[in-house]
């Protein structure tokens, strides 16, 4: 009987070094994809962990044994390798990643051809064939080639297409690659932007990749490092601070003051800035945290969506509805011209041309939002049995709500607030998101309610 391989999960490949997840697994993955995506051009990027490289080259050699030609785009961001995916007309994409996990792990991100994800019966039978591990080498090798270089000029020049460079303002702004792999892609794009405009001052922190994370795990989200990035922003004076993961397909905002943005608000402004270039458009978003975003849809002539949460279920979404935007409140930014895929850099660059044509700091952006629309965050709870929570929170709210919907979880509709309740799909949790119309402290007295509800 074969083994199984645990590292495949939901969306992506993830394990642990020595445990479930190595080098000869990625060589049997590398194959595996050969023969069930059956690409001629495979795109390859890595991140700056310290197996990274041997796990990249395991991989490549099991592409290159089934005949599939390589192109090495080196270390480099997942939407990296999403953009060359597409650039280079390739038929598949792999990120060597484990993005914000743990030291560690690692794993893979995976694509197929115009950078669309793999569907779940792909993804399947992938895994399966890789189980059997038997696979015959082929008579015509494919080959590596190095296109570093030409892949990072792509990249740049399409991020720039993304913004109008004469409306940014002058700023001071952090930029905190969390010792990733973003800080040689930042500084290739930082030369070009400085050619179009001297506004932009960029203080660089934690810039150069190093495999050790010295400064610990790159993960903004996590609310033991907002103080790091708020300190940051205070003590270089900054207008803005924007950090990122390990492998920067996500950004996260801190204001002038230091104080971290919340995604769901980010998402609004986003689909504001879209809206105010192209009216009319289609804007979709997850169903976790919703009013603040389909206000302001609604205000700039748009049209809002809600997708299931997830990158494959908003990508989808967005290709059949050709949105031009799509957002996740856990900073996940999806881009009709970029692909339809996930980017952490393009967000910065919208909202600081946003700043620019609102003359408006980012504090300011989002104060009205925030008063009119507060939100909890999400919140999360350890429930061993989802459904029966869920059927008893149905129960204590009988005849209260004013709509229910089981699209995305459990979510119940008041007059004056909102939440929406998701079992995770990888542990024991359950995530709570509330929201409100009618100010903070009802918002507080809504969450303790439910809280006492989920945890008695």
């Amino acid at each position: 009987m074969n083994k199984e391989l645990s590292c495949f999960k939901a969306y992506d490949v993830r394990g642990e070094l020595g445990v479930n997840f190595n080098s000869d697994i990625c060589y049997v993955i590398g194959c595996a994809f050969a023969e069930i995506i059956d690409p001629k051009v495979v795109i390859l990027g890595r991140d700056v962990r310290e197996s990274s490289p041997e796990l990249s080259n395991s991989l490549s050699k099991g592409l290159m044994d089934q005949g599939v030609n390589v192109y090495d785009i080196g270390i480099a961001g997942t939407e990296e390798v999403y953009w060359a995916t597409t650039h280079f007309k390739a038929c598949g994409g792999i990120m060597v990643t484990a993005s914000h996990n743990p030291i560690s792990f690692n794993g893979l991100k995976m694509v197929k051809s115009q950078s669309q994800p793999l569907d779940e019966s792909e993804f399947i039978n992938i895994k399966k064939t890789a189980e059997k591990k038997i696979f015959s080498i082929k008579k015509n090798k494919g080959l590596l080639f190095d296109k570093c270089s030409e892949s990072k000029i792509a990249y740049v020049n399409k991020l720039l297409t993304f913004i109008d460079v004469k409306l940014l303002p002058t700023l001071n702004i952090v930029i905190n690659s969390g010792n990733g792999a973003l800080g040689p892609t930042f500084d290739h794009f930082e030369k070009k932007l400085l050619k179009k405009t001297k506004n932009l001052n960029f203080i660089k922190c934690q810039h150069n990749p190093d495999p050790s994370f010295p400064n610990g795990i790159p993960n903004p989200l996590l609310k033991e490092n907002h103080q790091i990035n708020k300190n940051l922003v205070i003590s270089n004076k900054a207008d803005i601070g924007i950090a990122f993961d390990g492998d920067f397909d996500r950004c996260f905002f801190f204001d002038e003051f230091g104080v971290f943005v919340p995604g769901e608000y980010i998402v609004g402004l986003l689909a504001e800035s879209f809206l105010l270039k192209e009216p009319g458009s289609k804007i979709i978003h997850d169903a976790r945290v919703v009013w603040n975003i389909q206000d302001i849809v609604k205000n700039n002539n748009g049209f809002s969506i809600a997708s299931v949460t997830g990158h494959a279920f908003i990508k989808k979404s967005m290709r059949e509805n050709n949105a031009i935007y799509g957002g996740e409140m856990s900073a996940h930014h999806y881009f009709r011209d970029f692909s339809y895929c996930d980017s952490g850099m393009i967000p910065w660059l919208l909202i600081v041309e946003l700043m620019g044509k609102t003359g408006k700091k980012l504090s300011e952006l989002i104060k009205d939002r925030i008063e009119k629309f507060p939100s909890s965050g999400e919140i999360n709870f350890t429930i061993s049995q989802p459904k029966k929570i869920f059927e008893k929170v149905l129960k204590y709210f009988d005849g209260q709500y004013l709509s229910y919907d089981d699209f995305d979880g459990l979510s119940l509709v008041f007059k004056d607030w909102r939440f929406n309740l998701r079992s995770s799909n990888t542990e024991p949790l359950v995530r709570l998101n509330v929201e409100s119309k009618n100010g903070s402290e009802f918002l507080n007295q809504c969450v303790t309610e439910l809280t006492e509800i989920l945890v008695n």
